[in-house]
This record gives C-alpha cells, structure tokens and sequence, in this order.
C-alpha cells in the first residue's frame, strides 16, 4: 500500500511518454536544440533558498539578452539581490507598455528524493528535463527571451514597448524583489499597462489561465490560563481555551472544504484555514513534564484568502469565535502583501471583453493552436499581487499543457516539446499584446459609457414600471451600491440591489451598470484609458 502512489504516478509518466510527440524518437532542429541548451543552463544555475546565487543567474540572463539586442538594467533594491530589467523599446514608446514578469529564485529541493541530482537539469530519452524551477518557473524567463529572439530574427517591430523583469526572492514573499520594484521611480518609469506573470501546467489539454491569486495571511493566537496539576479538571486551562479556538477554526475549515468537495466552488474560491504548529508545554530533560498543565499555549494557522472574501468579516468572525477575549485568548493577523488594490478594489483581473487586453491575449492563444481553460483563481500567491495592487492588469500564464503539475515538487520536471511548443505561443502571444493599438483601448471605454447609458434607461423605466422613478444621480446611485453576488453555474455576475429604504423601492439593474458606475463613480485604474481593474467591474465575468 505504502508504494501505491508511487506505482500510480510512475504509470501516469509512462503514459504521458506514450502520448507525447516527442517520446523516444523526438528530432529538433538544431536552433531547437540550441534553445533547449540555454535552459538547461539556467537550470543549473543554483538559486534555491536559503543562498540562491543570484548574481550568475543574473550573469547569464544579461548575457542572453545582450546577444538578442535587448537595453538592459540591472537593480539592486536589497543587498546581493540583483532585478534584471530588459526592454526592447516599441515604435510609440508614449504607449502604456507590456511587462513580463519571471522569478529567479526556487524552493530547496531534497536530492535524495530525485530520481536524477536536481541542479543537474538532466534531458532523459523521454524528453524530460528534471530540475528545481523547471516549471516554477524558469522556464517562462528563457522562453520570454527565446520568443523575443525568433521575433527580431523575423522582423517584428513591437508598437509598444516590451519590457522583461527577473526578479528574486518570490518564493519568499518578494518584499526585496517585485514589492520594492512596483513601488519605485524605474518601474513607474516604465508606464506598464498589462502584465504576464507565472501560472502553473495544465494536466490537460488546454492552458490554464489565472486573473487572482488568494492573498495569504498568518494568524497566532495565543492563550493563557491557570496553570495546574495534570491530574485536575478546572476551566479555563490555557490548553482547553486553545482546543476550543482550534476546534473552532476546524469548523470553519470545514464548512469551506465542503463547498470543494461537493463541487459548488473551486478549491481557490474558497477561504483555506490550516494549522502549521503549535507550541505549549513545559520543557524537561527527557522532553516535557508529563504531570503539569502549562500557564500558555500558541498555535499557529496559515490563510488564503480569495480575491471575493472580506477580510473585516474574517476579523470578527476570528474576534468573536475562534480567538474570544473572554477565554484569555489574543491573536495576531499578519498580512503577506496587498489584498485590495490602490483603490480599494479587489485584486482581480477582468477576463472578459471590457478588458481589450484579456480579448487580444485569447485571440493569441487560439492563433497558436492552443485553447484556454475557464480562467481560474490561483490558489497559491505570486508576484502578480503587486502588479494588481498598482490597478495594472495582470494574468498568471505559463505555457504547459498535458503536464503533471509538479511545482514545489520531487522530481519537478519539464518536457522538451512543452518547453519548445511555449515559446511559440509566447511568440504570438507577445506579438499580440505589443501591437495592441492605442484605439482597441480607447474604444473599449467608449463602449462602457454606451452599456452605462443604456443600463441608467433600464433602471429608470424598471423604476417607472413600479412608481418609484429615481429623482436625482444621488438616488440612482444609491441604486447601484448594492453588493454584487455571483453566480458560478451562469458564468455571470448579477447585482442585487438592497431591499426598500426610506420609501424608495427596489430597482432590479444588470451588472453593466454596475461596471459602468465603477468607472464613472470611482478612480480609474492603473491605465489611463479608466480600463477596470477587477472581476467585480465586469460584464458577464467567467468565473
């Protein structure tokens, strides 16, 4: 039974060499090959933590671009933490710009548990190539670079700028690489109007796509009591005040799991409560007295929160059931980062065709022969927060499709013609984004002014059907402040708007209005065009 698993997991690789074109017998071309070289040396490179040696992989990214022609800058915003910026500078450079975006560093990996040495980046005759970061994610770094090679080699000239940033210490939480970078006077420099970050492999056959990641924050709460003989049995022990927040905790985790396992929500729709450690008991020489009730107990739980949760709604459900003074119970909320964006929006990129950057970034995918999954919430956390939290709009997309997700993994490895098929699509997807003209833009908002106006006559005669005709702006927008609910299984967002107050009736009004009251009402986004910046301000959003 113990090796279950791994039987099932060897058949499954099997399998995948059975179906893959390139298994045994694949023949490249010799630029083909020469690409598949330059990643496996950026594999070998060692940028795990704890001592990610940043500054060859640095090395041998300057070096890459200079022999493509590319400006490049090197940033320093922490000591021994070098950001490689690149830019191929666009025919109107006064365009907001394209930025992708790739992370340097890896997770530690534990050598014994490989099958091949895991900086070895070794190409097995089935194609696949075994290293720490073959997916997560140097691979998308060299395959930016490799796309950007093949198009100047072609002839292409970008409208818009390009720009490639290599950034460290993502796997970390990025507070010295793309925290510090989206905050300074170089990034802002750049007039960023969309971004691509990282995604994860798709074991099917379509490329999966991500407009949110969960925000994840840190809870250690903390109680005290009594302290007293093990043998007694009296209230208020530091130990059973702490069972009862646990055991609260482990309801609510439950409640959400259930909304997964049942199929009503996706596992990152979802809020996600894990207890990581816990610490209480008093220290002896053989371990811990076995005979005394300790006076202090800490546990210690990791949240994910979606870009839909509200974080004062969590706060008081911590406040009055998990963590309640009246136990002696105390507790710290630790945010990792961004949750709702400079504008007080959720960090949410919209995926529908008020967002002409999402329209032009499909057509790419389906002219490379590929086709996109339903755009998906990332469960985990990237750099991507902080790009939505300056209202820039940003998707997570790695090019990997009919690939075992294997990230943070053993045995983490890539197949050569994924790797080699992803440069492709990158050659059509940057194609695309960098040609994206400056009307597409302009009349995408031009379009929302029109659906606001014809959503305000909707909600005016909905009111007139019912004698209730709004007065005054004050009053429709009174209207329209209702929350918005969503529903999965319609694919669409739906405002609802309150029950009667004062007298007014209710007034039915699609989500257009919604997205358009966004625009006009609050500040626009990132880009200068007022695009939205969140699901929550568009029409018919994919859920």
């Amino acid at each position: 039974m113990l090796h279950l698993p791994v039987t099932v997991f060897t058949l499954f690789l099997m399998l995948l060499s059975f179906h893959s074109p390139s298994a045994g017998a694949a023949s490249f071309s010799q630029r083909e090959e020469e690409q598949i070289e330059r990643f496996q040396r950026y594999l070998r490179i060692r940028t795990a933590h704890p001592n990610p040696d940043y500054a060859a992989a640095a090395a041998f990214l300057l070096a890459e671009a200079r022999s493509i022609g590319l400006r490049d800058v090197s940033l320093e915003f922490a000591a021994g933490k070098p950001l490689v910026l690149l830019s191929w500078i666009g025919s109107d450079p006064s365009l907001p710009s394209l930025l992708l975006n790739s992370h340097m560093d890896s997770v530690p990996a534990e050598p014994s548990r490989w099958l091949h040495p895991p900086f070895a980046a070794v190409r097995d005759a089935e194609g696949r190539i075994f290293a720490r970061g073959a997916q997560d994610d140097k691979c998308i770094a060299v395959q930016y670079l490799e796309a950007i090679r093949n198009l100047k080699a072609s002839g292409f000239a970008p409208l818009r700028s390009i720009h490639v940033s290599l950034v460290p210490d993502e796997e970390i939480g990025g507070d010295d690489g793309a925290a510090k970078f989206s905050a300074s006077e170089q990034f802002r420099e750049l007039n960023v109007g969309f971004m691509l970050d990282e995604g994860q492999a798709s074991p099917k056959d379509e490329f999966r796509v991500f407009y949110a990641d969960r925000s994840p924050l840190s809870l250690i709460v903390t109680a005290v009591g009594a302290p007293g003989h093990g043998s007694r049995m009296y209230d208020g022990g530091a130990m059973e005040n702490l069972m009862d927040c646990v055991e609260a905790a482990a309801k609510f985790r439950a409640s959400q799991f259930d909304q997964v396992k049942y199929g009503s929500k996706a596992n990152s729709e979802v809020i996600s409560v894990n207890p990581v450690y816990m610490k209480a008991g008093t220290p002896s020489s053989t371990g811990f007295v076995m005979n005394m009730q300790p006076s202090e107990a800490e546990v210690g739980f990791d949240l994910r929160l979606p870009p839909t949760a509200d974080i004062d709604l969590l706060k008081k459900r911590i406040e009055e059931e998990w963590a309640p003074s009246i136990k002696n119970l105390t507790y710290k909320l630790i945010q990792k980062g961004p949750i709702r964006d400079n504008k007080g929006r959720p960090l949410a990129t919209p995926t529908d065709e008020s967002n002409p950057w999402w329209s032009a970034f499909k057509q790419a995918i389906l002219a490379s022969g590929g086709k996109l999954a339903r755009p998906e919430i990332l469960s985990s956390t990237t750099d991507a927060r902080f790009m939505r939290q300056m209202g820039i709009p940003t998707l997570g997309f790695s090019p990997m499709k009919n690939t075992p997700i294997l990230l943070h993994d053993h045995n983490e490895f890539l197949m050569d013609s994924v790797f080699l098929n992803g440069i492709k699509v990158y050659e059509q997807v940057i194609s695309a984004l960098s040609s994206l003209p400056e009307t597409s833009l302009h009349h995408n908002f031009q379009y929302l002014n029109s659906r606001f106006r014809k959503a305000r006559m909707q909600c005016n005669a909905a009111a007139f059907h019912r004698g209730s005709l709004p007065s005054s702006e004050a009053t429709f927008m009174h209207a329209t402040s209702s929350a918005f609910t969503s529903q999965r299984k319609g694919k669409s967002f739906r405002l609802k708007v309150g029950e009667e107050r004062k007298g007014t009736r209710a007034i039915a009004i699609s989500v257009l209005g919604l997205m358009a009251v966004t625009l006009i009402v609050l500040p626009r986004s990132g880009n200068k065009y007022g695009s939205p910046c969140c699901n929550t301000c568009s029409a018919e959003e994919s859920l």
